[in-house]
């Protein structure tokens, strides 16, 4: 079968598979994989292959991007602790810990003689990362709270990093090269570093010519041109793609979106990058069911059972252990969201490719194959199908309830509409527009927003939550204002170091206090109807 046609015959499976997804309510992206699995039983059709070229030339780059393009910097940047803690030494704990606890298991098994520690380091080091384009993808899909989000996606956004150097650091080890700690620490730093910088580089030259154009099919371009360019002159170099994509989308996103594009063009780049994600989504894990081949897996379940549980367990015992140390700090979380992190690292698409790049007669390669298929299968349906019961029994919203997504809305169009109101009234200052016109305008957008408030005032009778949300998101905006006139003062010499140390100690434990009662998200019936004045 032709390259293009098997493309539009993927698209179309796509679409129908998005259309019952979203009728049945059902995971979009557990049943692409399910629908990949079923056309891979039946052999409908020759699919492309899933290969390193087509995932790091074509689909990567372009999710890594969309991500790290909506990723709030400021956000990212509060939980920075937590999130390098999990995806830099967490990821090379949890390697350790995967390899040490499958190694003796899999060596207990009569009939995998040979396999010891080395595999078992390999295959932890494929393993390890949890993939972005499941994790973003998933909790897209299925909603929650907005810091816990903030730490999935962004641990996602950098463990692959991470991983990709250490599986070439482990199969390097195999294949005989020399190997010290401190070597390994130093090269990490350089290809994660140099990564680092080509994405400031390449971000940075984008973002100038953004700020300097005002067309948003040529604005489009350029963000093309900083996640695939970035990515692809890193790898030429040997550094990190990922980190160089990540780095390019959070600048873009962060600096050049809000400086440089209007209002018009920033809602064409976010259309174009939305369907680019979910067009490659719907490829890449349609592609990874029809990859796998069943038999294969049911004949090696017990290996994979094993692995999965070692992969699992090793993640848990890291992401435990990197909360309570953040207990310490400000960073610190509920011990409700250890295991949200625990259960959210599905594993995907990258782990598959760098499994298949194995040289044809690497010892065990087979079993390390099928062993990641199914870990990578495992932990996409079962964990992608429980994620939203595990976020309910924790008392953590996942899929948003009636009222939430109402107050929401209401949220939303309130804020549009003051937004409105303050446009008009910057007109008739300027006397740009008759006033005749501008009257009439003004008091249908006053009579909206009356509606409005008049709806927000019934869902707040529902549900204490949303006063309380907005109560600490005042108190929060109170919080920076204070911090930022201590400082002011501090540096204009009207408060001596002493005075203003003090002073920021104190505010610094109010912001912490602050922090904590933002994080805690109150359990809340989902199920309860909907008031009668907003069920029209």
């Amino acid at each position: 079968m032709h390259f293009e046609l098997a493309f539009v015959l993927l698209f179309s499976i796509a679409t129908a598979v998005a259309i019952a997804a979203r009728y049945f309510k059902f995971p979009y992206t557990v049943a692409l994989v399910l629908a990949g699995l079923g056309l891979g039983i039946v052999q409908a059709f020759e699919p492309p292959h899933l290969t390193k070229e087509l995932l790091f030339a074509v689909i990567l780059p372009g999710l890594l991007f969309e991500a790290a393009f909506h990723v709030d910097f400021r956000k990212f940047w509060k939980n920075k602790l937590a999130i390098t803690s999990l995806a830099i030494p967490g990821v090379v704990a949890s390697m350790g810990l995967t390899a040490l606890l499958l190694s003796p298991v899999m060596r207990g098994m009569n009939a995998l003689e040979g396999f010891g520690l080395i595999h078992a380091m390999v295959f932890a080091s494929l393993i390890v990362s949890t993939d972005p384009i499941a994790v973003v993808g998933l909790f897209k899909a299925l909603g929650a709270p907005k810091r816990l989000a903030i730490l999935v996606e962004g641990e996602s956004l950098l463990n692959d990093g991470t991983s990709v150097v250490l599986f070439t650091l482990v199969v390097g080890v195999v294949g005989g090269k020399e190997f010290t700690v401190g070597s390994a620490v130093l090269d990490f730093i350089k290809v994660a570093g140099m990564g680092a910088f080509i994405g400031v580089a390449v971000g940075f030259a984008v973002g100038k010519v953004i700020l300097r154009v005002e067309d948003a099919m040529v604005e489009i371009t350029c963000t093309v041109i900083a996640a695939y360019g970035s990515f692809v002159v890193a790898e030429h170099f040997h550094y990190s793609g990922v980190i160089a994509t990540v780095v390019a989308g959070m600048l873009c996103g962060n600096w050049a979106a809000q400086q440089g594009m209007g209002p018009t063009t920033r809602i064409a780049v976010e259309s174009f990058w939305e369907y680019l994600a979910f067009a490659l989504n719907s490829v890449v894990f349609l592609l990874i069911g029809l990859e796998v081949q069943l038999s294969s897996l049911l004949a090696s379940w017990l290996p994979i059972l094993l692995a999965y549980a070692a992969v699992v367990l090793g993640r848990a015992v890291v992401v435990y252990g990197v909360s309570g140390l953040l207990r310490l700090t400000s960073e610190r979380m509920p011990w409700r969201w250890s295991a949200v992190l625990t259960w959210s690292g599905l594993r995907g698409a990258v782990s598959m490719v760098l499994v298949l790049g194995l040289p044809d007669d690497f010892a065990h390669r087979e079993l390390l194959v099928n062993m990641t298929f199914g870990v990578v299968v495992l932990s996409i349906i079962f964990q992608g199908l429980t994620m939203a019961p595990v976020l309910k029994k924790l008392g953590i919203t996942g899929l948003k309830d009636v009222y939430q997504e109402q107050y929401e809305l209401a949220r939303g169009r309130l804020g549009a509409i003051h937004a409105a109101l303050a446009a008009l009234e910057a007109m008739r200052r300027r006397r740009e527009i008759p006033v005749d016109v501008l009257e009439p305008m003004e008091r249908d957008y006053q009579q909206k927003a009356q509606a409005v408030e008049q709806e927000l005032t019934t869902l707040k009778q529902q549900s204490n939550r949303f006063h309380e949300e907005e109560q600490q998101e005042a108190i929060r905006r109170v919080l920076i204002v204070e911090k930022d006139a201590l400082f002011s003062a501090y540096q204009q010499g009207t408060l001596n170091k002493e005075v203003f140390e003090h002073l920021t100690t104190e505010l610094d434990e109010r912001m912490a206090k602050a922090k904590d009662a933002e994080a805690h998200v109150p359990a809340e019936d989902a199920h309860a109807p909907p008031p009668q004045a907003l069920a029209s």
